[in-house]
C-alpha cells in the first residue's frame, strides 16, 4: 500500500477511534494535513475501500475500517507508547497496598486497568479459575447499542470461562493481539491477551476485550506494564 493511502486509514482510524462515528473525506480535509485536494482524499478513500480496508455501514458519507483495514493498521502502523506517570502510578500502588494477596492484586490491578482503558478485562489464575471485570464498559461502547449485538455480545459473556480454558494452556507468553474473526471471545470484539508471571512462584492468563474499535497503542502498553509489574512483584 502506498504511503498516502496508509496514512488516510490511520486517519480514519484515528478519528474513528476517538469518536466511534464514521469517518468522512471533509474531516480527513479540514483535521488532517495532506497538501492535496479533497478530491484527491476522496479518491484514495474509494480505492481503499474497493481494496477492502474500509466500508460505508449505513447510507452516511462516512467510512470505517473492515477488519482487514484494523489487521494492516495493528501489524504495518502501530506507535510503541508510554503510560503516562499517572497511569503507572495507578496501577503500581495497587500492588503496594499492605498485606494484599496474590489474588487480590491481580483483581485489583483487572478492575484498574478496566477503569482505564474502559473496556473489559479478564484474568484466569488456573484452568478452572477465572475473574473478569468491566463488562458495562464493553456494553456502553457505540457498537453495541443495537440489540442484536447485545444479544451476541451477552452470549460472548455467557461463556466466557469456557473460552478461557480453551485458550489457558495453549496462549504463549507473548502479548497476542486477536482481531475479528481471530478473536475466540466473538468476532464483533477484539482481544489482547497474555500469560503472566506474578514474582517467582504464581502464574496466570489475562487480557482486555473491547470492539475491535479499541485504542490499541494503549491497550498495549497497558498489558506490556502489567506483564512487567506482576513478574517483578
Amino acid at each position: 500500500m502506498k504511503d498516502r493511502k496508509i496514512a488516510i486509514l490511520s486517519a480514519i482510524i484515528t478519528e474513528h477511534v476517538s469518536t466511534g462515528n464514521t469517518v468522512a473525506s471533509k474531516l480527513i480535509v479540514d483535521k488532517h494535513d495532506f497538501s492535496v485536494s479533497p478530491a484527491t482524499i476522496r479518491n484514495e478513500m474509494a480505492v481503499l475501500e474497493k481494496e477492502g480496508f474500509i466500508y460505508q455501514p449505513h447510507t452516511s458519507a462516512g467510512r470505517i475500517p473492515t477488519e482487514k483495514g484494523w489487521k494492516f493498521y495493528i501489524e504495518n502502523h502501530l506507535q510503541d507508547i508510554e503510560l503516562t506517570e499517572k497511569q503507572q502510578k495507578e496501577l503500581e500502588n495497587i500492588l503496594m497496598t499492605k498485606d494484599i494477596t496474590y489474588e487480590g492484586a491481580v483483581k485489583g490491578v483487572a478492575k484498574q486497568l478496566a477503569e482505564t482503558s474502559k473496556l473489559a478485562v479478564f484474568v484466569g489464575f488456573d484452568s478452572d479459575n477465572f475473574y473478569y471485570t468491566g463488562l458495562s464498559n464493553l456494553f456502553q461502547q457505540p457498537e453495541f447499542q443495537s440489540l442484536d449485538l447485545v444479544c451476541h455480545v451477552s452470549g460472548v459473556v455467557d461463556h466466557m470461562d469456557d473460552v478461557i480454558q480453551k485458550i489457558f494452556d495453549t496462549i504463549a507468553d507473548d502479548i497476542h493481539v486477536m482481531v475479528g474473526s481471530d478473536n475466540p471471545f466473538g468476532t464483533e470484539c477484539s482481544s489482547i491477551v497474555s500469560k503472566y508471571n506474578f514474582g517467582k512462584t504464581n502464574k496466570g492468563l489475562f487480557g482486555i476485550l473491547g470492539p475491535m474499535r479499541m485504542n490499541y497503542e494503549t491497550s498495549l502498553a497497558l498489558m506490556k506494564h502489567t506483564k512487567e509489574l506482576f513478574a517483578n512483584a
